[in-house]
């Protein structure tokens, strides 16, 4: 076996000594292992040892100087404890056995070897020594190492048995996959699709966690890609499937939806790690199959998909169990407005269009350009730099209109209140109207959004409405 270096830091030698002390042997395992080999960052770790695991993550709180707390979960036979900045997790050895209605296995001790079996992936089945006579050593039951090199996901065991046994490891294959830029072994991906069914006794949480991870991949159209042709995308995402295909009338074709996502997923990825800017790309294109018409004159047409995009999207995220907060508003913005900034792409744009942009997006104007760059996607290169050049003049425009009218997030100087005092009215229909009134004109630039100019404004439109200034008028107070 080969020996590993170990990261300099005090908390594995202390491990090393509560052990011994303990009298049972102990490992750094899985994940963090892999890590280390790949030298990637991680800062979690976990420790198996042949023992009782809540008993030894004690006795290395005891050892270290800041006697850390130590959270134990005994439904699970594990304990955590933090050391810095890293968070360590400690379990007994273990083996397991599944039912086939679940995916919550029975658990029993087991030894080292019993617990690499029971990992999902070669190259999360590794473990380090932290033992003295042979601290350091890797073990790799499973070639786990030569499958990294190899860049491969492959199961310990018969990957059938594997994901059947627990369905949500089809789910972190593919994440693995999407993450580090993996294949999946054939005979590994063979059986993600024949267990694909098995995904319906997982959790939506769990799955939509997975889902959230390989959102946030460095390349996450690979992780679509094979959810799409492992036929899992059609059982967790089906919406998102309805966008792939493409219809030919009379020699006339769209494009292909779900590709064209895909391509929008990746590049709104290359400028921004942020998840919901991500969902938005997702679902800016959602509506598009249900929108979906054709005319002789002009084509095929997705009239509309945006707003019907806008509206689907609190039932997209109640049926993926994400959150229905200011995520939800956020990506539901974004798609209602994807549209907008490309059909300011002309010379002949005006303020009072780039006014509405920056009214209606506000704090999220530069999210929503992300997206609408990330959106111009053609097998035409100069198309695409054409384009790109355009909405560098619409950036530049939406810069000096904001700098010059401060209309993100604005509020008209005259309140509600303001004019239900002036008009002595009730909150009402009328209140609202006049409100609007006021919105659209400085919206407009026909008044600026300064007090004098638009209270002149309202007492003009007011009398218009046959509105007269009561006694409480006085409202420069």
């Amino acid at each position: 076996m080969d020996n590993v270096t170990l990261p300099e830091h005090p908390i594995f030698n202390v491990v090393a000594e509560a052990a011994a002390e303990l009298g049972v042997d102990a490992y750094v395992i899985g994940g963090f292992v892999r890590d280390l080999v790949l030298k990637r960052p991680s800062k979690d770790i976990d420790v198996v040892c042949v023992g009782d695991g809540i008993a030894l993550a004690s006795q290395v709180a005891l050892k270290l100087p800041h006697r850390p707390k130590v959270s134990i979960f005994k439904n699970f036979g594990t304990a955590m404890l933090r050391a810095g900045e890293w968070e360590v997790e400690f379990v007994g050895a273990r083996k397991e056995s599944y039912r086939e209605h679940s995916r919550k296995p029975e658990v029993e001790q087991g030894t080292l070897d019993d617990d690499l079996h029971r990992r999902d992936f070669t190259i999360n089945a590794l473990g380090i020594s932290l033992n003295k006579e042979n601290y350091g050593t890797l073990i790799d039951a499973f070639d786990g190492v030569k499958d990294m090199r190899r860049q491969i996901i492959r199961t310990p065991l018969e990957p059938g048995i594997t994901f059947s046994d627990d369905p949500l490891r089809m789910m972190r294959a593919i994440r693995f996959a999407s993450q580090l830029g993996f294949d999946i072994d054939p005979d590994t991906f063979d059986a993600i699709i024949d267990n694909k069914e098995r995904i319906k006794i997982v959790s939506q949480e769990r799955i939509t966690d997975e889902l959230n991870k390989i959102i946030l991949s460095p390349t996450p159209s690979y992780g679509f890609k094979l959810l799409f042709a492992s036929g899992l995308l059609h059982l967790i995402f089906p919406k998102m499937v309805e966008l792939q295909g493409v219809e030919t009338i009379n020699g006339n074709s769209h494009k292909d939806n779900f590709y064209h996502t895909l391509q929008v997923l990746d590049n709104v990825a290359q400028v921004s790690d942020d998840l919901w800017l991500r969902w938005a790309a997702i679902m800016h294109d959602i509506a598009k199959p249900d929108t979906k018409r054709f005319s002789p004159k002009v084509g095929w047409t997705f009239h509309g998909h945006e707003d019907r995009g806008a509206r689907m999207v609190p039932k997209l995220f109640r049926d993926l169990k994400l959150p229905l907060n200011e995520h939800m508003k956020f990506v539901q913005k974004l798609v209602r407005l994807h549209l907008r900034p490309i059909a300011l792409v002309k010379e002949t744009v005006t303020d009072s269009a780039i006014r509405r942009l920056l009214f209606e997006a506000g704090d999220d104007i530069d999210a929503l350009m992300k997206l609408c760059r990330a959106d111009i996607t053609s097998k035409n290169d100069n198309k695409v730099k054409r384009y790109l050049q355009n909405f560098d003049k619409v950036e530049k425009r939406l810069v000096e209109v904001e700098e010059s009218d401060k209309l993100r997030n604005f509020q008209p100087v005259i309140t509600g209140e303001v004019i239900m005092e002036t008009f002595g009215l009730k909150p009402s229909k009328t209140v609202g109207d006049l409100k609007e009134v006021l919105t659209e004109a400085i919206l407009e630039g026909k008044v600026k959004n300064e007090y004098d100019e638009a209270f002149t404004f309202l007492l003009a439109r007011g009398e218009e409405m046959g509105l007269r200034q009561g006694h409480s008028s006085n409202n420069n107070e």
